[in-house]
């Protein structure tokens, strides 16, 4: 190990590891182009998704130099999980139609189209609020020492 870098296990790879800073920034950038391409969208839609998607970005971007925020990851987990507990019954429905193809054209033919790409879209963005959540949790815990 190098100079001042201790060993603190994370998904027991260490926090200093280079692949984790890849793989922040790979998300940054990911979520980065995910919040451009919002821009295409209609009226209604394109603040909340550019935003939730900017704040993902955002997120691991600074997670990649280990910089967290604790009120930003809950505040990005508060929002998504309301959007998917409201927009459940659509995905439902979409289920409950057998799961016709919501890739085989560009354009939403049906309502449930759109609602259950944006469901599975803030279902990405939860694993990777979760994955922030956890990683910043462990690392605290290791940083403070347990007193009983």
């Amino acid at each position: 190990m190098g100079e001042g870098k201790e060993k603190v296990a994370i998904f027991n790879l260490p926090i200093w590891l280079p692949a984790m800073k890849i793989f922040n920034l790979f998300l940054a950038v990911l979520f980065f182009l995910f919040a451009a391409v919002q821009l295409n969208d209609t009226p209604g839609d394109i603040l909340f998704w550019f935003m939730i998607y900017a704040l993902i970005a955002f997120i691991s971007a600074f997670a990649a130099f280990n910089k967290y925020n604790m009120w930003a990851i809950l505040l990005g987990l508060a929002v998504v999980v309301f959007e998917l507990f409201r927009k459940f019954p659509t995905f439902a429905t979409w289920i409950g139609e057998g799961m016709p193809s919501i890739i085989a054209e560009m354009k939403a033919t049906t309502p449930y189209v759109e609602l259950a790409r944006e469901y599975l879209g803030l279902v990405i963005c939860l694993a990777v609020l979760i994955f922030h959540y956890v990683r910043f949790s462990r690392i605290r815990r290791q940083e403070e020492p347990f007193v009983e």
